[in-house]
Order: structure tokens, then sequence, then C-alpha cells
């Protein structure tokens, strides 16, 4: 079936070469023109396909909804210390009150005491702890976070970003998303 298909339609899932997605969050994911592309110049396998084509007048394919890289990737085992990623470390919850909703981040000991912008003393907070927390120490604010801010690795980060699906996920990709999960009895 030859469609026209729109730029942000019909995304294809990306594995490395050892079949494991490149990121879990966010999923690692190409736009179709991308996926076409990475084929015609040989980086990719198409693992594979959706039902619908693109064509042209001499050359009609298959779009590709998961492709594998044919060279491996090493995957960074220190992801980047972004606002993003401490979410993700921490799932996306307030640590002292457990919210999801309108988070921020604290510094566990803060700034004006000393406290740094790094891994071991930052965690996501919900605006209201936050200010109620404001400058105090833990001790000062009776406000310990619910697990003790550390550097994740790369691996921690994906088991975590598996806890939150994107929006859209086509069936031909299950196979691949969660292949390394244990499986239960």
């Amino acid at each position: 079936m030859t469609i026209a298909v729109s730029p942000d339609g019909l995304p294809a899932l990306v594995l490395n070469a050892d079949y494991r997605p490149l990121s879990y969050y966010p999923l690692s994911l190409w736009s179709w023109q991308d996926a076409i592309k990475a084929v015609f110049l040989d980086r990719v396998n198409i693992v594979a396909e959706y039902e619908h084509e693109v064509s042209s007048p001499s050359f009609a394919m298959r779009l590709p909804s998961v492709v594998s890289l044919k060279t491996y990737i090493k995957p960074s085992r220190n992801p980047a210390f972004t606002r993003f990623n401490v979410f993700l470390r921490d799932r996306f919850e307030c640590q002292y009150c457990g919210s999801e909703e309108d988070l921020t981040f604290d510094h566990v000991v803060p700034r004006c005491a000393g406290g740094e912008t790094i891994w071991e003393n930052v965690v996501a907070a919900c605006s209201p702890c936050n200010l109620r927390k404001g400058g105090l120490m833990p001790n000062r604010a009776k406000m310990w976070p619910r697990q003790k801010p550390y550097q994740p690795t790369v691996h921690d980060l994906h088991n975590n970003g598996r806890l939150f699906p994107p929006n859209h996920l086509h069936e031909s990709w299950m196979d691949y998303l969660y292949w390394d999960v244990e499986l239960e009895p």
C-alpha cells in the first residue's frame, strides 16, 4: 500500500548491533526519512517493516519499523548530568513527598551551605517541598530524601525509562524493547 506519510509519522526503532535499543528514554527513534537514508547508505539492517511503503516513479519500498546498526556503538557508562536525567533517576517523583506534579530540583545540602550541583547532592523535588525546605539542611527542615542521591549509570536510567513508555509503541518494536527484562514464572 503506497501512502503519503507525514514527516513525524511511522518512526523506526533504532537498535544497536546487539539488537538493544540505543536508548530507552528517550526511546531511540528515527524519522522514516532518516531510516531510509541509513538503509541506502548501508549503515543499518532492516529488522521489521510497516505495511506502508514509499515510492518514486522507479522504486518502491516498505518503510522500516525497526532497524539495527551494522556497527556496534559502545554505550556511555556515565550519563550527562541534566535536569531531565535527575528526574529520570528519581522516577519523576518528589524525593520528599512523592508528588509527580510541578517538579524542580533541590540541593540536599543547600548551595548557601557549600552544597554543590552534583549528582550526589541534587534530587527531584516539587515546588512546595522545595520552598518549604528552602536553604535549610535536611535535619533542620526535618526533610530527608526518600533515596540518597547518587550518580546513576546509563543502565540505571534505562531501567527507570522502561517505567515510562512513550505514547506510541508499534507492535513490531515489542520484541526488542524489553527482551532483557526478567520473565515472571
